[in-house]
């Protein structure tokens, strides 16, 4: 290896040379292609009546100034809410994912399958 850089020594300092002079003239080169990449152009092109009208309606709504008089006229203060009042649901458990406990109160089966009318106490049979 020491060999082939001794050897060319006069070739790689030409290469690294002529790099170091591309990347150089790439940075620093100010001419008219690097003006048109980093500049604008005005497009003219010919729109049609329906593009037109697009262009106009937003240049209408650009200059829409929103100040809030419209909150005080009239026809603001005369609509009317049609909303329906949300009432609460009831909540179920804090955590739903959590284990449950290991004896569950099961509400009361007719008196006739119990024998004592009220509420059993079951273990869980997921425990």
């Amino acid at each position: 290896m020491t060999d082939f850089l001794s050897n060319n020594k006069l070739i790689i300092a030409f290469a690294a040379v002529v790099i170091a002079g591309a990347i150089w003239y790439g940075f620093s080169y100010a001419g008219s292609s690097r003006e048109a990449v980093l500049g604008t152009e005005k497009v003219v092109a010919a729109l049609n009546d329906e593009d037109q009208d697009i262009v106009k309606n937003l240049l209408i709504l650009r200059s829409v100034d929103l100040n809030g008089t419209i909150l005080s006229s009239k026809a603001f203060l005369g609509l009317q809410d049609f909303g329906t009042e949300i009432t609460q649901e009831p909540v179920g458990r804090p955590d739903p994912f959590a284990p449950l406990s290991a004896s569950v109160q099961v509400p009361a089966t007719p008196a006739s399958q119990t024998g004592s009318g009220g509420a059993r106490t079951v273990t869980n049979p997921l425990d």
